[in-house]
């Protein structure tokens, strides 16, 4: 049996509510309050929690108060001084610091900076630090094995941030769920804040509902905002059956089609209209068809869910008078993304683990990309650096 925990988003996800949903479902608060103590913000906030309810839906509302704003704006360093000066746990540090990185990758990007030179307006705010480093203090608590997240609402409409008036989702909030399945327009609001997307993209091993789960408590932590449906996150921990091979189940729904007829260029721009859907994989195979005609195999594995939707995108921007559908079950490594700082800069790594507990690791190609042009040298040479120093810090990680 492996514990696992489950995400169900359908009002959203932010820092507060998830940690009020974490206490909810019996996480100490005492020991939150303790952990939270150790952060050299003395004087900058404090912790209430209560019991509140939205829709007749009872559970923990958290909110972190500010009491005395910071004197500057924070980079990425003064986050990593003030968690690492903490003195937590590894494990806790590096999920606080990871959880971070996905923040300060997206912003990097939005900005066209160097991930050092961004200006935190936003998770270096007090309360975003505290939403974070609470998320990684209460998850270590649980010490579970998985984690699912079921489809996530990100709301609509527009929100107001430290850059002015942007459209929900936030930059930042589209930038880290990248790929993840969403649900758009349930509420006339902001309903997933950046903070909130990035615990769920360093923590989530599939936004998918997982089989044979079998819930043993309940938590809701209760949002400030109020929509129309109730504004709560829930979180739900229990069981299921690990496959004793140590790999994971997936299922997937496997489109595909082919195409003799559609110019080359135009293939680009349909797998990249596919993956902002929501794919979870688009690929294209050449084939030979009837009567000897070189065609294109196209095919996209997806969420069950987003079956429909994807099938109608398929057949709208391309040549295709058809498609075939079937579902498919994938088995795959449980897998971690992590930030490493480098030379050159921080990169994301994606790390997954064998089933023999050893583990395989790659850097993310956009930051590859990213610093080569930022530095002015090649591709493959960077990519040898970074494999080089990023290996060596996670030795270190691991220990003698």
């Amino acid at each position: 049996m492996a514990n696992t925990l489950v995400y169900d988003c359908f009002s959203g996800i932010s820092g507060d509510m998830h940690i009020g949903a974490m206490l909810d479902l019996g996480v100490s608060e005492s020991m939150l309050r303790q952990g939270l103590s150790r952060l050299d913000m003395a004087g900058e906030f404090e912790l209430d929690v209560q019991r509140d309810a939205k829709h007749g839906i009872t559970g923990t509302r958290a909110t972190v108060r500010l009491i005395a704003p910071p004197e500057h704006h924070r980079h990425l360093a003064d986050i990593e001084r003030i968690v690492r000066k903490a003195g937590y746990p590894e494990r806790v540090e590096r999920l606080a610091l990871d959880i971070f990185g996905h923040i300060a990758r997206a912003e990097a990007k939005i900005h066209d900076k160097p991930v050092e030179a961004v200006h935190f307006h936003e998770v270096g705010a007090t309360d975003s630090i505290v939403d974070i480093v609470a998320a990684a203090l209460c998850l270590d608590a649980l010490n579970v094995d998985h984690v699912y997240c079921r489809t996530l609402e990100l709301g609509g409409g527009m929100v107001r941030c430290a850059h002015g008036v942007m459209p929900v989702p936030a930059p930042a909030t589209a930038e880290i769920l990248t790929g993840v399945p969403c649900r758009y327009d349930g509420v006339d609001q902001e309903a997933t804040t950046p903070t909130g997307a990035a615990i769920l993209r360093q923590v989530v091993h599939a936004f998918r509902a997982p089989a044979g789960f079998r819930a043993e408590r309940v938590g809701y932590g209760v949002g400030q905002k109020d929509f129309d449906i109730p504004n709560v996150l829930r979180v739900l921990l229990g069981t299921v059956d690990a496959a004793e091979d140590g790999l994971l189940t997936e299922t997937n729904r496997e489109i595909h089609c082919n195409i003799d007829d559609m110019p080359a260029e135009a293939f680009q721009p349909l797998v990249e209209k596919l993956l902002a859907a929501g794919a979870r994989d688009v690929f294209l195979t050449p084939i030979i068809m009837k009567k000897a005609r070189p065609a294109t195999k196209v095919s996209v594995l997806c969420d069950p869910a987003d079956g429909d939707k994807l099938t109608r995108i398929l057949i709208a921007n391309s040549t295709t008078l058809g498609v075939r559908a079937h579902d498919v079950e994938k088995r795959l490594l449980p897998r971690e993304s992590r930030s490493v700082r480098t030379s050159l800069g921080t990169v994301g790594v994606k790390i997954a683990i064998l089933p023999d507990g050893g583990q395989r690791w790659k850097v993310e190609h956009d930051d590859v990309a990213r610093l080569a042009e930022s530095t002015g040298r090649d591709y493959l040479g960077v990519r040898a650096q970074l494999d080089v120093e990023v290996a060596d810090s996670l030795k270190l990680e691991e220990g003698p």
